[in-house]
């Protein structure tokens, strides 16, 4: 697998304000994405994750405040500029029918090719290598609807690993997915980190966040109420406090994270 841009960059928010229909969502937010690591961003339902990471990746404009992308407002910067730093793999993806494997994973190579000149060798070169990392070369030419979800998931990461950005922005990544794939979804995240790249992911699962993550951000009513290593963000006060649920705590043997056993509802009003 291809590396990563070496100069790692930055992405960061400065009292951020999100709204959507003169409703705020998310109010005098700052962060900076922890370089070269995943960071998870949990919390309930309906808290800003989702606002939050479409307001980093510029889908949605600030109502205030600002997104720096190395240093400057990326709502300032040339999109295809933009486009070969970071990469955003939303939860609602669509394809048109018929599209292979390789042509979606041909897609990421747009922000470095110039208009209506074929592939480079390089382009070639790189979908190959996004195609190996994913496994699925044996899938390059079959369609894409034909495939698992699990399957289907992976081609479009494989889509932003041919993107060859340095910044890599997921919106739940393995929702709808069995126990077998979100795992390799997660083991995929995890190989992508190991080439430097800089990644966030917005995910529901807890437990999950706390095995494949480094990095923990945990949000209620938009704002972050805890942020840090899951060892650090993740006790049992604050699953109490951001999913009304009981739980115990201890030390996953495999990584040294958090582990939630013995979860249940909280009887506290």
């Amino acid at each position: 697998m291809t590396d990563a841009n070496s100069a790692n960059p930055t992405l960061a928010t400065r009292n951020l304000r999100m709204a959507h229909d003169h409703h705020t969502v998310i109010e005098d937010l700052s962060l900076t994405l922890s370089p070269g690591r995943v960071t998870a961003i949990v919390g309930p339902n309906g808290c800003g994750k989702s606002t939050l990471l479409h307001g980093l990746a510029r889908v949605h404009h600030p109502a205030g405040g600002s997104v720096l992308l190395d240093g400057g407002d990326i709502h300032r910067q040339p999109s295809r500029e933009v486009a070969r730093r970071l990469a955003l793999l939303p939860q609602d993806k669509d394809a048109p029918q018929g599209l292979t494997v390789r042509d979606l994973v041909g897609f990421g190579r747009h922000p470095h090719q110039d208009w209506f000149r074929p592939p480079s060798p390089e382009d070639r070169a790189a979908v190959d290598s996004a195609l190996g990392a994913a496994r699925l070369e044996e899938l390059a030419e079959r369609p894409l609807d034909t495939l698992s979800g699990g399957q289907r998931q992976r081609a479009w990461i494989a889509m932003s690993m041919a993107q060859h950005t340095p910044l890599l922005l997921l919106d739940e990544p393995t929702t709808a997915l069995d126990l077998g794939h979100q795992i390799e979804v997660f083991e995929l995240i995890r190989q992508l980190a190991a080439t430097g790249r800089t990644i966030a992911m917005v995910i529901h699962d807890l437990p999950s966040a706390c095995r494949y993550a480094d990095h923990l951000i945990a949000m209620k009513e938009g704002a972050i109420i805890s942020a840090g290593t899951p060892g650090e963000v993740v006790t049992r006060a604050l699953v109490r406090d951001l999913y009304g649920v009981e739980c115990d705590l201890l030390e996953d043997p495999a990584t040294g994270s958090p582990l939630l056993i013995n979860m249940r509802r909280s009887t506290d009003p």
